[in-house]
C-alpha cells in the first residue's frame, strides 16, 4: 500500500483531469451493463461478481447476451477469444506494474484498453508506472460503481433498452476502434467481419454471427502477397553484365535488358588498349619500362 502512495504522490493535474474525464465515462457504461444484465433476467449477485472477478467490458457484455440467449459455452470461448488481447498488452506493460509478484497480480486485473493506451502514452518509466496505477484504480472503482448504479435503476426501471442504455457500450466501443479504422487495412478487416456477422444473425444462434466475423482475419493476407508481387515485378534478374532496366522491362533472350551507360561499359579496356597506338612516344616508354622490369626481376631471381 505503501508503495502504491507513493508511486502516486507525483501525478500532476492534467492526468488527474483524464482518469476523471475518463471515470465518468466509466459509470455510465457501468450503469448500463448492470440494468441489462438485471433486465435480461440475471440474478443481482451475477453482475456484482462479473464486474469485481472478470472487470472487462466487452467481455461482459457479450456473456450476458449469450447467457441470456442460452448459451453459456459460446459465453465462455467469445470471452476467451475477445480477451485474448491481453496477452501482448501484458508484454508492453509489464515494466509498469512493478517487479514484485503481488504487483503484477493485482496489476495484471487491471488491465483495460484505456488503462494500456493511457500507460503507452508516457515515455517516461516512472510517469508511465504512475499513470498505469492512477487509471487502473479508477477505471475499476468506477466500473464497479456505474454496476452498482445500474443494477439499482434496472431494478427500478424495468426495461433499461427503452432509455437507450443498451446503446452505450456499442458507443464506447465505436469512440474505441475509430482511430484504428484510418489504417486500410484494419477498416477492410472490420468492414469485412461485420458484413459476415450481420449476414449470419438470422441463421446462426445468439454469438455464433461475433465469432464467425474473425474470418475477416483472412483480409490480412491479401494485401502482403499482391505487394509481394508487385515488388517481384519491380525488381527483374539482371542481365549478364549489367543491370535491370530502370523500366523493370525484360530483354527478348528472358534477361532484364541493360542501360546504355552499363551496356557500353565492356567497350571500355579495348579503348583503352588501343589508345596507346597512336600515340608515337609510347614504344621508347614502353621499352624503357620493359628493360626497368627486367633488371629488377633479374636482380630478385639473383
Amino acid at each position: 500500500m505503501r508503495t502504491l502512495q507513493r508511486t502516486l504522490a507525483g501525478v500532476d493535474r492534467a492526468l488527474l483531469r483524464d482518469a476523471a474525464t475518463i471515470a465518468a465515462a466509466m459509470i455510465a457504461v457501468g450503469a448500463s451493463f448492470g440494468a441489462i444484465a438485471i433486465a435480461y433476467g440475471l440474478p443481482t449477485y451475477v453482475p456484482f461478481l462479473m464486474s469485481t472477478v472478470v472487470f472487462a467490458g466487452g467481455a461482459q457484455f457479450l456473456a450476458v447476451g449469450l447467457l441470456a440467449a442460452g448459451n453459456p459455452l459460446a459465453a465462455v470461448l467469445a470471452g476467451l477469444l475477445l480477451n485474448a488481447r491481453h496477452l501482448p498488452f501484458g508484454l508492453a506493460v509489464s515494466t509498469a506494474m512493478g517487479r514484485r509478484k503481488r504487483d503484477r497480480i493485482v496489476g495484471s486485473h487491471l488491465m483495460t484498453d484505456e488503462v494500456v493506451a493511457f500507460t503507452l502514452a508516457e515515455p517516461d518509466p516512472v510517469r508511465r508506472r504512475r499513470t498505469y496505477w492512477l487509471i487502473g484504480c479508477t477505471l475499476f472503482t468506477s466500473w464497479n460503481l456505474g454496476t452498482a448504479l445500474g443494477v439499482l435503476l434496472g431494478g427500478a426501471t424495468g426495461n433499461p433498452d427503452a432509455l437507450g442504455a443498451d446503446a452505450a457500450f456499442p458507443a464506447a466501443l465505436i469512440a474505441l476502434i475509430m482511430p484504428s479504422l484510418r489504417d486500410g487495412a484494419t477498416r477492410t478487416v472490420a468492414l469485412t467481419g461485420a458484413g459476415i456477422a450481420v449476414l449470419l444473425t438470422p441463421v446462426l444462434p445468439a454469438g455464433l454471427p461475433v465469432m464467425c466475423a474473425l474470418v475477416g482475419l483472412i483480409t490480412l493476407f491479401r494485401p502482403r502477397r499482391s505487394a509481394s508481387r508487385q515488388s517481384g515485378r519491380a525488381l527483374p534478374p539482371a542481365a549478364p553484365g549489367g543491370s535491370a532496366a530502370p523500366g523493370g522491362s525484360a530483354a527478348p533472350g528472358g534477361s532484364a535488358s541493360a542501360p546504355p551507360s552499363a551496356a557500353s561499359a565492356p567497350s571500355a579496356p579495348f579503348q583503352a588498349a588501343s589508345a596507346p597506338t597512336d600515340r608515337p612516344g609510347d614504344k621508347s616508354d614502353k621499352s624503357e619500362n620493359g628493360g626497368r622490369s627486367d633488371g629488377e626481376g633479374g636482380e630478385e631471381s639473383c
